[in-house]
């Protein structure tokens, strides 16, 4: 084993260049909010869509919505008398657009999702050097305390030496 030194700046300095520049490299930040900053109008008004279409509020006025035309074409004014070929139109043009809207918004998931896996790879290799040089630094530390124990006590054996009468 090597001797280390008081002098040694691995042995005095808790915080290696190493440490600090990955540090600089990557920051603390909230991925969310940073990844939210660089949606397009169009992005945001698929999310904000599919959000609403997913709601309980979509759910209960589409209902609302059926019941009052149904109601409304079974009177005698019907614009759209049964079987409501007019509603199954809108109804076939409304299920065509949710879809495209579900995919859009389902393919950016699917970015955002792997964005996050890289972010979690990339945040799990900078832990994993830290943690590397910690394990350094201890290594460094208890050799240190090795060395000055043994020193104390080959310096507390000569002190006895010396006060023992010859």
């Amino acid at each position: 084993m090597s001797s280390i030194s008081l002098n040694d700046p691995r042995a005095v300095r808790p915080d290696t260049a190493a440490a600090k520049s990955d540090r600089a490299a990557h920051p603390l930040t909230n991925w969310h909010s940073k990844h939210h900053e660089t949606l397009t109008p169009g992005q945001r008004a698929a999310d904000r869509l599919r959000n609403w279409m997913g709601s309980w509020l979509f759910i209960g006025g589409f209902l609302l919505f059926m019941v009052v035309w149904a109601a409304m074409n079974a009177m005698s004014f019907a614009w759209d008398p049964y079987p409501f070929i007019l509603l199954n139109l809108f109804l076939s043009m409304l299920a065509g657009l949710q879809g495209a809207i579900l995919l859009i918004s389902a393919k950016r998931q699917d970015g955002i999702s792997a964005a996050l896996a890289q972010h979690d790879f990339e945040t799990n290799i900078a832990t994993k050097q830290e943690l590397e040089e910690l394990m350094e630094m201890n290594r460094l530390q208890l050799a240190l305390m090795r060395e000055l124990h043994s020193g104390r006590q080959t310096d507390g054996a000569r002190a006895r030496d010396i006060d023992r009468p010859a």
